[in-house]
């Protein structure tokens, strides 16, 4: 997982999985710039994500939670299709906002 701080927006390159064995980890590092760095964006972007499971669901709808008493917002970068659709099942797009593919340069 890379990670990249503009201001008060934290942008996190995710790879790989996010499951149960890497979903803690994730928590832990997001809460961790919204207290220490005050954070209020975060934005995933998941181009190079390959899978999520409901721990991972878990994490996400859990920060957008911590950032909305905070006036903070939580946001979805370049979801692979496949990842869409099951964020889609859990209905996150209707809550969390859903950023356009940006066209490869």
């Amino acid at each position: 997982m890379k990670k990249r701080i503009e201001r008060q927006t934290l942008h996190l390159y995710l790879e790989g999985e996010l499951d149960m064995k890497n979903a803690s980890e994730l928590k832990s590092v997001i809460d961790l710039d919204i207290e220490k760095k005050g954070v209020r964006t975060v934005i995933l972007h998941l181009d190079d994500l390959h899978f999520i499971d409901s721990s991972g669901l878990g994490v996400i709808l859990g920060r957008y939670k911590k950032l909305l008493p905070l006036e903070g917002k939580l946001k979805i970068a370049n979801a692979p299709p496949h990842i869409y659709r099951i964020m889609e099942l859990s209905g996150l797009p209707k809550i969390i906002e859903f950023l356009p593919k940006e066209p490869a340069v």
